[in-house]
């Protein structure tokens, strides 16, 4: 018989969940030790593994995206931050995309003027040097200087514009061509699709201006001669997308590169203008052209995107245009923080060339001592550019012209209902487009109190913006150079190796035979001098 003080092993066990003696104490605690002892040893390795990676310093894949802001002064961000608030009954407070992340600010003269142009902007961006008005990547006296996209083709990286203006356009030329003169677009086409001394340099583009790279023999050409640079940039390996639905087909995990998407002849529609199903938006081309690069990209990549077209509504002095631009724009800025946020060592900068318009939200419309307002109400209700419907005021001549004015242009168009009959007698004559269009602007203007002071650009500083890696290096004021100085270092950048290529063999290619008078361009939309 067994004795009264045997121990059962369940028994045993209880006893151990309450007290915690329970039999084997001794070999869970040996056993505890050696897995202590175990980590211990695991964590050293990968401390001292951990130690030697980070002396050797293994580079992240650096990224860099440009994007500029055409003509968007200080001015224009108030403005768009104040009319979304109206229209999305927001708080006051709110801030916009570009509001979250403003580190600065920059400086933007020329060389020869205070007042700088876009192409003397962009080439400080592009090339790291002042300018003067007019050039494309060339320096003061006319030489070639090595541009941030061509370097980083030069190390490997893949390279992109993007732009809702033509891609021949004073913004991605400045990156991508060196020319004397802006309005040498038939050069700079040439030069984007690879004919030049570096060869093709640019791997995607997307934005206008199919006119530059067609034929003068085929209808709505601009060029002054036979080239049909489409077929030429294909035989060079370039696929061409030409339609909204071969872009929206487009598998961006498995495209090649080059690719180049170019959807109108012309500059790409105003936002306010454009037609969904027929052309995409500077959104949609900056995600698209974010994936394929990055599904393209083992070394990294440098993508210049340029909302080109919010400097053009402000020569216009255009508020309702131009304000829809800068959302678009803001609508892009989001897309690439997102991007920026799943891509470490990429790097946003967002960065005017120069302020266009002298835009006040204010406005003088009283010899008396002006009240402090203005009507966010009267942009709402703006449905067309003014170019738009300045088109259609040269267009329609039929017997019904006044009613036409009255209903289509002034009621429809612009949402005004409260014009006068001076207003129907002059917009009822046959001017010149640019005519109508000043007209039409200043009609929405004066009702908003909004204020312009040129219709032309201004010096004012514009705001930095930037979002990413090592992005204290830009905070304060800045000159331009400063902002293409941050992207060479950022991604190591050789531009002066560049630069002694291009000028190798007394190069000759970026000055023109061709007198630019004989260019076949008079039908497009010109906002600056030699356009």
């Amino acid at each position: 018989m067994s004795s009264s003080h045997s121990s059962h092993p369940e028994d045993e066990e209880r006893a151990g969940l309450l007290s915690g003696s329970e039999p084997g104490r001794k070999n869970a605690r040996n056993k505890l030790l050696v897995i202590i002892l175990g980590v211990i040893g695991i964590s050293l390795i990968v401390i001292g593994l951990t130690a030697i990676w980070a002396d050797q310093k293994l580079p992240i894949k650096r990224n860099v995206i440009l994007m500029i802001s055409d003509g968007f002064g200080p001015a224009s961000e108030t403005f768009a931050r104040e009319y979304y608030q109206y229209v999305n009954d927001l708080k006051y407070n709110y801030m916009t995309p570009l509001d979250e992340i403003l580190v600065g600010s920059s400086r933007t003269r020329s060389s020869d003027s205070l007042v700088t142009d876009s192409a003397a902007g962009a080439t400080a961006f592009s090339c790291a040097k002042k300018t003067y008005n007019g050039a494309i990547g060339v320096d003061p006296d006319k030489f070639p200087c090595g541009t941030i996209l061509e370097a980083a083709k030069a190390i490997g990286m893949v390279t992109g514009l993007v732009a809702t203006s033509r891609i021949t356009h004073a913004t991605p030329a400045s990156f991508s061509a060196h020319v004397v003169l802006r309005a040498m677009e038939d050069s700079i086409a040439l030069q984007q699709v690879g004919n030049y001394p570096l060869g093709k340099q640019v791997d995607l583009m997307f934005g206008g201006g199919k006119c530059y790279f067609l034929p003068n023999t085929s209808s709505g050409s601009c060029r002054s001669d036979e080239r049909n640079l489409l077929q030429e940039a294909e035989e060079g390996g370039f696929k061409n997308l030409l339609t909204r639905n071969e872009f929206d087909v487009i598998d961006t995990s498995s495209v090649k590169l080059p690719l180049m998407g170019l959807f109108t002849l012309d500059h790409m529609s105003y936002e306010i203008d454009r037609d969904q199903n027929v052309e995409p938006s500077l959104k949609e081309m900056a995600k698209k052209a974010l994936d394929i690069l990055e599904s393209n990209n083992d070394k990294g990549f440098f993508l210049m995107i340029e909302g080109s077209r919010i400097d053009m509504a402000a020569h216009d002095n255009d508020p309702g245009t131009h304000v829809h631009e800068i959302l678009a724009y803001h609508e892009t800025i989001s897309v690439v923080r997102k991007f920026v946020d799943e891509h470490p060592g990429t790097v946003l900068i967002s960065v005017s060339d120069h302020e266009t318009g002298g835009l006040s939200l204010a406005r003088q419309t009283a010899p008396n001592y002006p009240q402090y307002r203005w009507f966010p109400d009267v942009i709402s209700r703006i449905k067309n550019s003014s170019y738009i419907l300045a088109t259609q005021l040269r267009s329609y001549w039929d017997d019904d012209r006044i009613s036409f004015i009255n209903k289509t242009i002034l009621n429809d168009g612009l949402g005004i209902n409260d014009f006068t009959q001076d207003d129907l007698d002059y917009l009822n004559q046959n001017l010149t487009k640019q005519s109508y269009i000043d007209y039409l602007a200043n009609l929405t203007s004066w009702r908003a109190e909004l204020g312009w002071a040129t219709h032309g650009h201004s010096s004012v500083d514009v705001n930095l913006y930037a979002y990413g890696m090592n992005i204290e290096a830009l905070r304060g004021n800045h000159e331009n150079t400063d902002i293409g100085e941050f992207i060479k270092n950022y991604l190591n950048l050789d531009l002066d190796d560049i630069t002694l290529k291009l000028n190798s063999n007394n190069a000759s290619f970026h000055l023109s035979n061709v007198n630019i008078s004989n260019y076949n361009a008079d039908h497009l939309e010109h906002y600056h001098h030699l356009h």
